[in-house]
């Protein structure tokens, strides 16, 4: 610390230019870093979810999750230890891994040994959704759909087919399936009492619809000097053909879907509702995914809704609410708010109380260059500009503040006894060196014991149609 105070003596001009670049490249790594709510930690944890809709989740543990588990334990490396949990329709396996392994790999081989076992699994079943857990994969904005006109149903399908896809097309954005709103179905809505009288059971009605609705690939035909694309698709264009199909045919008549069934563009039962300004709406959650910045992608989605909202119906209302890009920006503002606070009053006790313009202006400059010097560090090693790191250099100016004080003022006591300014500067630099270093040192320990924690409790990182929590 004296060495370099003694070199700054003799060199003056050198850390003249180096503050020059701090000023220089400080603003532009402000701006170029990443802004984020949390750091980018890697967790390495996987989930699988697997579906099956109907089976119960006894039925589920049984067939579903405990083969796959087994499976799990024989074939992928480096795992920690394993939870699952079953649902109505739904099995969430948790692979918790050993901190050093490359996640990567860890994810080729769940995804592998996922696709292997599905001969084993119930017949029909898909291979599940393999997630990949982030600590800053966070909700940081949702958009809302509501109308007093449009239905629920086409809210729906509005955010899902048409809306969904052109957000995914921001960088760094995760978007799940909307909540609220009617999923659209096709509803083939029975008649007991007419099937009855008409000897038509649900399995002649389900096999007539399998027989009746499909497209089977054929190739193309060479006539000529034309080649034909021939197609063999009995899919109908509209729902209500699927009134005239013929189901079966009982002594003379054919009995069709019109006789014994309602076919409609229908909705199966609701499950969750959400309400804008008292009208159902329709709720579209916008994660952040990577290591990119969340002003950004808020940004990016901001200038995204207009275009969105010229391609659905005027009547159709589409906001962005819970914007979490305000939170992230209070806080850049905090602390740079705070800085600018402890340079003006540290300045200003310094002016009042030494009566010196050198000194004053040395605690101005230094307080925001020590700041920007610090964003440039973090830029370089790869860091954002999240909460924790905005609260340690918010933490670090009352540091520097105590520190510069203290020095400044020991600097003007050694003037005020006839030293020359650079005698003055060494011997109260090398007063002060020792006792602000163990000041430093009682500050650090502090957060010694964050670094024995093993593991981390972040709740509901990715919301799904149930709560996924990653404890």
């Amino acid at each position: 610390m004296i060495e370099l105070v003694k070199i700054a003596l003799q060199r003056p001009y050198t850390f003249i230019v180096l503050a020059l670049l701090i000023i220089l490249f400080g603003p532009l790594a402000v701006l170029k870093s990443p802004t984020d709510i949390f750091p980018d930690i890697k967790i390495p944890v996987i989930s699988a979810v697997w579906s099956y809709t109907g089976l119960p989740p006894e039925d589920m543990a049984g067939r579903v999750i405990y083969g796959y588990e087994r499976s799990l334990s024989s074939t992928v490396s480096d795992i920690d230890h394993i939870e699952s949990q079953s649902l109505p329709g739904y099995g969430i396996v948790k692979i918790f891994f050993q901190p050093n392994v490359d996640i990567r790999t860890a994810t080729a081989q769940v995804t592998s040994i996922s696709q292997t076992v599905l001969k084993l699994m119930p017949p029909g079943i898909t291979p599940p959704l393999i997630l990949n857990y982030n600590a800053s994969t966070v909700p940081i904005l949702q958009l809302a759909l509501s109308s007093p006109s449009v239905s629920e149903q086409k809210l729906f399908d509005l955010a899902q087919n048409f809306i969904r896809p052109q957000l995914a097309t921001v960088p760094g954005t995760t978007i799940p399936s909307p909540f609220g709103g009617k999923v659209r179905q096709v509803q083939i809505d029975l008649d007991q009492k007419a099937m009855q009288a008409k000897r038509v059971s649900a399995q002649d009605v389900q096999n007539a619809l399998a027989s009746q609705t499909q497209i089977i690939p054929v190739g193309t035909q060479k006539i000529g000097s034309y080649e034909y694309s021939v197609r063999l698709n009995n899919s109908p264009d509209a729902i209500e053909e699927i009134n005239n199909f013929p189901i079966k045919v009982v002594g003379d008549s054919v009995i069709t879907f019109r006789d014994i069934a309602t076919v409609r563009d229908g909705n199966p039962p609701q499950t969750n509702v959400v309400r804008m300004d008292g009208e159902r709406a329709v709720l579209m959650t916008i994660l952040k995914n990577g290591a990119a910045s969340t002003l950004d992608i808020v940004a990016r989605v901001r200038q995204l809704l207009p275009k969105l909202s010229e391609s659905i119906p005027s009547t159709v209302r589409l906001e962005g609410v819970g914007d979490q890009s305000v939170f992230v920006k209070a806080a850049i503002a905090g602390v740079a708010e705070e800085g600018v606070i402890a340079a003006a009053l540290t300045s200003l006790m310094i002016l009042l109380f030494l009566g010196s313009w050198r000194s004053t202006v040395i605690i101005a400059i230094s307080i925001p260059l020590a700041i920007l010097s610090s964003i440039v560090g973090l830029s370089i090693i790869g860091e954002t500009l999240n909460i924790m790191t905005l609260g340690g250099l918010a933490l670090a100016v009352g540091i520097l503040v105590d520190d510069a004080t203290v020095t400044i003022e020991n600097i003007n006591w050694h003037l005020e006894h006839g030293k020359d300014v650079k005698t003055a500067i060494m011997d109260g630099a090398r007063q002060i060196v020792t006792p602000a270093f163990v000041s430093l040192l009682c500050i650090c320990i502090v957060f010694v014991p964050m670094f024995s924690w093993k593991g981390w409790h972040i709740t509901c990182l990715f919301p799904w149609r149930k709560r996924l929590c990653l404890r």
